[in-house]
């Protein structure tokens, strides 16, 4: 499909794209694909009155027919799964089976909330006074604010979207101003399945547009009880103490570090498929992307010259034909911080293989090699993320300092082991052993299926998402006593009797 024949599938129109000051470009060539009015402080107040409003009358419709409308979505993206999947790649710059892969993500969260809306369930716990019944359960929370990503532009929406709405709540979206033309598509598959739905109160799902000062209004505005933001270590230092100062719950996925041990028992074969997909995949450009890697030095000789040719024969161009594995860099900024980062690395004794521009088909367009970085110990630069396709790989001696190296980064998302002995593999998953949110063995970082939780420790934010209870997040809980009972007795055997 053509950009206009693309768009034009998924209802976007001259008067959705045109008119305004914000510009957006392919990282592809560098094309423009919008010029979008922004919103103000004023039009997200707007919005948040109407939210609110929305928030009001859809709490009081039941859960499972709630659901009905996110399995409506959910077709919505399945019928249009090719178009929206390639926006993804035209505006982002991920490849095209990666552009489907995250609609598939939207896709899966939808089942999953439809099953869910049928099962919020509470508890009933034992009263220690006679003739009382205890319960918990759980309410709508109110407007969730939904701040996402340019790297995975839709399926963090529907994370937090397809569970905000099973609960009861309303959402305003503020995606990132790089990625904000697979937002306004998302929002029109939605409106239609709304249309199907028949009776969802106006401005139950909203999008705010712009930069940092409307997504400031969004934070700060205390009616909004819960933002759900992911970004970077910053924009969560940003977030969190601002909604924190009003008292208001935040979901956090921030930074990731992500590393991968390889073992002597490892399956070499496997490990080298995982660590070339998880390293160069999205060019580097997801939390998950496999940043370290720690190699035992009896595979290192075997492991390193292959992943090398392995990198050599990686196809890197426009993320829509079909034969390329790797895109471009979202933007120059993302290509300064990649500079950067190779600079400090070679200064620092790196030995780098990888890691320059290639050919563009235009100055607006960053295109860059892969690039493997050898290092015989932690330095500060492997303390960072860098957003872009750098693998740092050093080698280890011993299980434990390898663990110990592993969790030596502020970032705690994901991470992984290759190895056969059982003894790694139960150590690296117990308490002791990775401290980070995902722990794999024998899979790589990236990745991620929708029916776990999804999040990080540390400077990762301690958020979740998705699956699991993360329905949770989205909700207020409430616990109730009911005394069915003549008599009055007080917790605790409290007497207290003024007659």
């Amino acid at each position: 499909m053509t950009r206009e024949q693309i768009l034009k599938s998924l209802y976007l129109t001259d008067a959705d794209l045109q008119g305004g000051t914000l510009r957006v470009c392919s990282p592809i060539d560098g094309a423009v694909l919008a010029n979008l009015v922004e919103d103000t402080e004023s039009t997200v107040a707007k919005k948040v009155d109407i939210a609110e409003q929305a928030f009001r009358e859809w709490q009081l419709v039941p859960a499972p027919k709630r659901g009905e409308l996110v399995r409506l979505l959910g077709e919505e993206l399945r019928n249009h799964k090719d178009a929206l999947g390639a926006l993804v790649s035209l505006e982002m710059g991920k490849i095209l089976q990666e552009g489907l892969g995250e609609v598939q993500e939207m896709i899966d969260i939808c089942d999953f909330a439809v099953g869910l809306s049928r099962q919020l369930y509470g508890l009933t716990i034992a009263s220690e006074r006679p003739g009382h019944r205890m319960s918990e359960s759980w309410h709508p929370l109110g407007v969730v604010g939904v701040i996402s990503a340019f790297n995975f532009p839709v399926a963090v929406w529907a994370w937090n979207s397809a569970l905000a709405f099973v609960c009861g709540n309303s959402v305003i979206w503020k995606p990132s101003e790089k990625t904000p033309v697979t937002a306004l598509a998302t929002q029109k598959l939605l409106e239609r399945a709304i249309v199907r739905f028949g009776d969802a109160p106006e401005g139950l799902s909203q999008i705010i547009i712009g930069g940092r000062e409307v997504g400031e209004a969004l934070v700060d505005n205390p009616r909004v009880p819960l933002i759900s933001a992911t970004g970077s270590t910053a924009m969560g230092r940003a977030v969190a103490p601002r909604v924190a100062a009003r008292f208001g719950r935040s979901i956090l996925e921030l930074g990731g570090n992500n590393a991968i041990i390889v073992a002597p028992s490892a399956d070499l074969e496997m490990a080298l498929r995982a660590i070339l997909f998880g390293a160069v995949g999205t060019c580097g450009q997801r939390c998950t992307t496999t940043r370290r890697l720690f190699v035992h030095e009896s595979v290192y000789e075997r492991l390193i010259p292959a992943l090398k040719a392995a990198y050599g024969k990686v196809r890197i161009g426009n993320p829509l034909e079909s034969e390329t594995l790797v895109g471009p860099l979202i933007d120059k900024a993302a290509f300064d911080g990649m500079e950067r980062a190779l600079k400090r690395a070679r200064a620092e004794g790196g030995v780098i293989t990888g890691g320059g521009r290639v050919a563009q088909p235009g100055d607006d367009a960053f295109y860059v090699t892969p690039a493997i970085v050898e290092l015989k110990a932690l330095d500060a630069n492997v303390l960072e993320e860098t957003f872009a396709p750098i693998l740092y790989v050093m080698t280890y001696r011993d299980f434990e300092d390898a663990l110990l190296r592993h969790n030596a980064v502020p970032q705690g998302l994901s991470s992984a082991i290759f190895t056969n002995d059982l003894r790694e593999a139960e150590g690296f998953t117990a308490a002791a052993g990775s401290d980070c949110g995902i722990a794999n063995v024998n899979i790589g970082t990236s990745g991620a299926e929708i029916g776990g939780a999804f999040g990080g420790e540390k400077e990762t934010g301690g958020g979740r998402e998705s699956g699991s209870d993360a329905w949770r997040g989205y909700m207020r809980r409430q616990t109730s006593t009911v005394n069915y009972s003549k008599n009055l007795p007080l917790a605790q055997g409290i007497k207290f009797d003024a007659s």
